[in-house]
């Protein structure tokens, strides 16, 4: 069973950074692809950025060029910088892990393992 727990959310102005961690225990990571998604009051879970267990990144359009993912496997621990964040970024963001050794993915179905999640709020 893998746990996952996230950390590094607040309140941030408008193009301002933050850097989201998720620590991971339970498994054997750098074999899990690992995600971040995130949901908004009334909306649906939205994908927005994975890494594969080979190190192959993927991004939400409308975040690319903003927010890097990357892991740290000697600290069991993915990362999310996002920077020039804007309102639209307020959400809970989910950090989420698929099944060892199985392609990267952006549909929250195929993750398996899930984080608590932690509040993004960006103000105008």
């Amino acid at each position: 069973q893998v746990q996952l727990v996230e950390s590094g959310g607040g309140l941030v102005q408008a193009g301002g950074s933050l850097r989201l961690s998720c620590a991971a225990s339970g498994g054997t990571f750098g074999s899990y692809p690992m995600g971040w998604f995130r949901q908004a009051p009334g909306k649906e879970r939205e994908f927005v950025a994975a890494v594969s267990w080979t190190g192959s990144t993927i991004y939400y359009d409308s975040v690319k060029g903003r927010f890097t993912i990357s892991e740290d496997n000697a600290k069991n621990t993915v990362y999310l910088q996002m920077n020039s964040l804007k309102p639209e970024d307020t959400a809970v963001y989910y950090c989420g892990a698929r099944t060892p050794l199985t392609p990267v993915s952006r549909y929250a179905t195929e993750y398996i393992y899930w984080g608590q999640g932690t509040q993004v709020t960006v103000s105008s």
